[in-house]
């Protein structure tokens, strides 16, 4: 069985949302304190953007913007690219390391449903091929070769 983003490497997730008027330092507060590495930047017509661990160093420290002062808004990665919760995870790994991503938005029907780290997504992949070695195993050798 192919195992898939929700629920396999994302399940019911604590969606982490700001306002692009929210300042750089207070969403690396936030990110911070929740142990994460991106936030969506969301208003209500839906998802806006994406502000990350790396467009902290890349947009605002390197460029040496005040993060007091910046708002996300300015600094975020604009309209991300998203997947949809049903995307395998090893599609998920081969688009996430062709583009360079760490972190993806996951979208259905218009709604943000999680954020896809690459930490999540190694966790869901090494049981796929878990899945996959003892599939294989009970082909070739009948099901009780593995044990």
């Amino acid at each position: 069985m192919l195992r898939t983003i929700v629920p396999d490497a994302i399940g019911d997730q604590d969606i982490c949302e700001i306002d692009g008027a929210t300042t750089v330092i207070a969403a690396a507060r936030l990110m911070a304190e929740r142990h994460i590495g991106a936030v969506l930047i969301a208003d209500d017509g839906g998802l806006q953007g994406i502000f990350t661990e790396r467009d902290l160093l890349s947009r605002v420290v390197s460029q040496g913007l005040d993060p007091k002062a910046t708002p996300v808004a300015d600094v975020m990665t604009a309209d991300p690219e998203t997947v949809a919760p049903d995307l395998t995870v090893l599609d998920a790994l081969a688009l996430m390391q062709e583009r360079g991503f760490r972190h993806l938005p996951v979208v259905a029907e218009g709604r943000t449903v999680g954020v896809l780290s690459i930490r999540d997504l190694y966790a869901a992949v090494q049981l796929q091929l878990e899945d996959d070695i003892r599939d294989r195993d009970a082909f070739m050798f009948g099901n009780g070769a593995g044990a």
